[in-house]
């Protein structure tokens, strides 16, 4: 079981009015769960403007130390940009991975925001109708789809993602994505070395890693 985990805050130093979160169990979306949450700051204008959360909303609301107890209990947390809903909740006691840098290692050179590749990738997804983007449970919804969408394209299991969160884009030994995707670099720059020379030459956006692995196999 992965726990999709998102927040919204009274602006990008934090406070958190929100957390929600979905399960993805066997490719399925389940267990949704929200919360309202009293913040330590004033809601900004500018976060109040994307997720519509206000102060008459969270007033009375408990704060973020007693609303996350109840999202305890899985050993891997799943966030869009992870960093930055990791540096915002109290310690939970399980991996995170994060969807927006396996995005990257998968599909390069695209837009890495959720409405982004909900749009370019087409994700089948129904977050709840009385929910809008940038609410925490709508956006569970989408970094789920996604979750789903990328463990389909890439084979890869949960340890295989927490590997790629340690270990930066991926082990270089490997390619991370396209038509060899998973395959000894070396193996491919045998049989071909066009293939490699064409991801140099039109993939600006390459890992620094990825890129010394991919010009040392063509040597």
């Amino acid at each position: 079981m992965l726990r999709v985990i998102d927040t919204e805050t009274c602006g990008l130093q934090g406070g958190v009015v929100e957390v929600a979160s979905v399960d993805v169990i066997d490719g399925q979306i389940c267990n949704p769960m929200s919360d309202l949450v009293c913040p330590d700051r004033p809601i900004s204008r500018q976060a109040m403007a994307v997720h519509r959360i206000t102060e008459a909303m969270v007033f009375d609301k408990p704060p973020i130390e007693e609303a996350i107890l109840r999202y305890h209990g899985s050993a891997y947390y799943v966030a869009h940009n992870a960093s930055f809903d990791r540096r915002m909740l109290p310690p939970l006691q399980g991996e995170w991975i994060c969807t927006m840098t396996l995005a990257r290692q998968i599909w390069p050179g695209i837009k890495y925001g959720n409405s982004a590749l909900r749009e370019s990738l087409r994700l089948d997804v129904t977050p709840p109708a009385d929910l809008h983007a940038h609410r925490a449970l709508y956006d569970c919804y989408v970094t789920a789809a996604l979750l789903i969408r990328i463990m389909q394209e890439s084979g890869w299991d949960a340890a295989e993602m927490v590997s790629r969160m340690t270990n930066g884009s991926a082990n270089s030994s490997l390619l991370p994505f396209g038509k060899y995707r998973g395959q000894p670099i070396a193996a491919i720059a045998e049989k071909d070395p066009g293939y490699l020379k064409w991801m140099l030459k039109n993939i600006p956006d390459l890992k620094p890693a990825l890129r010394k692995a991919l010009n040392a196999a063509l040597k």
